[in-house]
């Protein structure tokens, strides 16, 4: 099958504006007529929800949390990029959607990239007049501070919460249609299938969390918007709830998977204590503006960090990165933290950890500004770590946090299945083989706020849905295969839990799917996850029963998900025989150590069609075409 990207013709800055004129258009009075489902309420969601309800679409949206204020978006703690130019120090929308196409290791849609880098903008002025609180210079004007990857001041923030301050600009706009009637609001349920009827999305199947009672809901087009998949790695900065089984069901009905291996590591995490951890706790990127990340000089050194004198440490990211020093991509800090430890220069008592430490910061601006910049993140080190960050600098170490891959969508953000939209972190959009900081919210809204309400109408106008209910058979069909799959695991009744199997796979796509991989590793987990999946569907027990609140059932449902998942990212990792962004293949390096790109066999999007259980799935390729942006080896030197 050949993938058409539908990008518009014409000149990269006129591409999305020309679209838009070319798009059809749903009158008012029929916007009335059609329902449209979205399922996830986090930033993409609930900005989505409240724009087409705006718009006048009758909207259902559905959260498995008790309320959207509890989305995983909140966890975004330090900022939001916009081309604004604010700081007068040379950025443009151009330089926003170079530093992004760079950042992802040249493996994203140019057009696409330039439309984020294009609304950004827009994004700003939406969320000020929202009154979400955005920090202020002396002066009253947004403040801005630098974020990896860029060498301009371009990211606003709101202290170190700037996701929860977004989300709730979001969720406010979202209950107010839901006061008005526009939007149906289902929290504390969980989709569990998709509908597609005459090859289009027509609805969903979903589980009441409280319950247990199993539904059909119909619509005229279907967004998933549920973010990312993550704890496929079981230890992730992801909140425990966050699956891949919105879009995992989708892409077994016929949605393409795109770049399922793109897996963002972020540097900035609390290291890992032991086996009791059930997840991680990420510090945000922003301290990299004032923190200082080193290590001793010498391997074993295990000295108090405070009694280590100056010339007997290593700021490795300054010496080796002067340009942009600890402000390099995310894939390039984490991989610099892996090596120093790996040399047996890690610190805490696991050895892995590095220092992120602002004792010259403190001297230069003094405690109180670093309090005001930072205060509830370095509040949040000490209850976790009972240590003092303003006294003794903090441990961290790279963790697994975003991930680039998801439903592969055009440039409507529609999935290769009509009628199935894909927005924010579910969809592989954006971001290329590395995402920058400080841009899931940005895709986030971008999506929800300025580009799906959209392109949404235009689908609508040009497929027509017919007239669809769950009375459909399809819907009853459906249904029953939920209920047997549910069935199946209550009655297994096997000797182990859900989270061991978790943690295992975990451990296997760590090892050999996470930072650093080699053929060898992945041909191991390839032979390795089938084997644990059929032990899972075989012995696993799951507690309790069906017709109730039941999260030993909830867990099971997205572990079995996650196992299918793995198997899918080693595939898509093992055929990448090439290091790109966060992906570094041992085989393939440059001679100083860093990764190295093959264009002439990779430059393209992975997008996989699934073909049945224990069937290979058949890989479809989007080349990448570069018109704008020479493709180079990334230099950050």
């Amino acid at each position: 099958m050949t993938l058409d990207s539908k990008i518009p013709e014409g000149p990269l800055a006129e591409k999305w504006d020309n679209h838009r004129f070319k798009m059809k258009l749903v009158n008012p009075a029929n916007k009335r007529k059609h329902t449209v489902i979205v399922v996830g309420s986090g930033l993409a969601g609930a900005s989505a929800s409240a724009s087409m309800a705006e718009l006048g679409y009758n909207v259902k949206c559905f959260c498995y949390q008790d309320s959207p204020r509890r989305a995983h978006s909140i966890a975004a703690q330090g900022g939001i990029n916009a081309a604004k130019n604010y700081q007068n120090d040379g950025d443009s929308v151009l330089r926003l959607f170079y530093d992004t196409v760079k950042g992802g290791d040249y493996r994203s849609r140019e057009a696409n990239v330039y439309r984020l880098a294009q609304v950004s903008v827009n994004i700003i002025d939406q969320c000020v007049a929202q009154g979400v609180p955005f920090a202020r210079e002396y002066g009253g004007v947004l403040a801005n501070r630098s974020f990896g990857g860029a060498q301009v001041s371009r990211t606003f923030y709101a202290r170190g919460q700037t996701g929860q301050q977004l989300l709730l600009g979001a969720y406010q706009a979202l209950e107010r249609q839901i006061g008005l009637g526009k939007v149906k609001m289902y929290p504390r349920t969980e989709m569990l299938d998709l509908v597609v009827i005459d090859g289009q999305a027509r609805g969903i199947i979903t589980r009441d969390m409280i319950t247990g009672k199993i539904e059909s809901h119909a619509a005229d087009a279907v967004v998933l918007a549920t973010g990312g998949y993550g704890n496929v790695f079981y230890l992730s900065t992801n909140a425990k709830g966050c699956n891949v089984t919105a879009i995992w069901r989708a892409h077994k009905r016929g949605a393409f998977f795109g770049n399922p291996c793109y897996t963002q590591i972020h540097p900035t995490c609390i290291p890992v204590t032991g086996s009791h951890q059930s997840k991680l706790t990420l510090m945000s990127e922003s301290l990299r503006n004032d923190g200082r990340i080193w290590v001793p000089k010498e391997a074993g050194d295990k000295r108090h960090p405070n009694d280590i004198p100056e010339a007997e440490r290593d700021y490795y990211l300054e010496r080796k990165y002067p340009s942009f020093g600890n402000l390099v991509p995310r894939d390039v800090a984490s991989r610099n933290a892996k090596m120093v430890c790996d040399e047996g220069r890690g610190v805490g008592e696991s050895g892995l950890g590095v220092y992120l430490d602002f004792r010259d910061a403190i001297k230069r601006l003094g405690e109180n500004v670093i309090r005001e910049r930072y205060g509830n993140l370095f509040h949040m080190y000490q209850k976790i770590t009972d240590e003092n960050p303003y006294q003794v600098p903090m441990r961290i170490y790279p963790a697994v946090h975003y991930t680039m891959g998801g439903l592969w969508v055009d440039y409507n953000l529609m999935s290769n299945l009509p009628g199935l939209h894909v927005i924010g972190e579910a969809n592989f959009s954006d971001h290329g083989a590395n995402r920058l900081g400080a841009s899931a919210l940005m895709q986030g809204l971008a999506d929800g706020y300025f580009v799906l309400p959209y392109t949404i109408g235009d689908y609508l106008a040009s497929a027509k849905p017919k007239a669809v209910d769950t009375s459909h058979p399809e819907f009853k069909r459906v249904e029953d295969e939920v209920k047997q799959r549910i069935n199946r695991l209550l009655s297994i009744n096997g000797s182990r839990t859900v989270d061991s199997f978790h943690k295992e796979l975990g451990e296997i796509m760590w090892n050999y799917c996470g930072m650093s991989r080699d053929e060898a590793g992945l041909k191991q987990a390839l032979e390795r996850i089938p084997q644990l999946r059929e032990e899972f569907w075989n012995d696993v027990r799951v507690l309790g029963g069906a017709d109730t609140l039941n999260q030993s059932l909830e867990k099971a449902g997205r572990v079995a998900d996650f196992m299918e998942l793995a198997e899918l990212m080693c595939t898509d990792a093992l055929m990448r025989s090439e290091s790109c962004g966060g992906h570094f293949r041992e085989e393939s390096q440059t001679p100083e150590g860093e990764a190295l790109r093959d264009d002439d066999n990779f430059a393209f999007v992975a997008a996989w069609e699934y073909t049945g259980p224990g069937q290979v799935p058949v890989l479809h390729k989007e080349e990448l075409d570069f018109e704008y942006v020479q493709l180079t080896q990334r230099s950050y030197k």
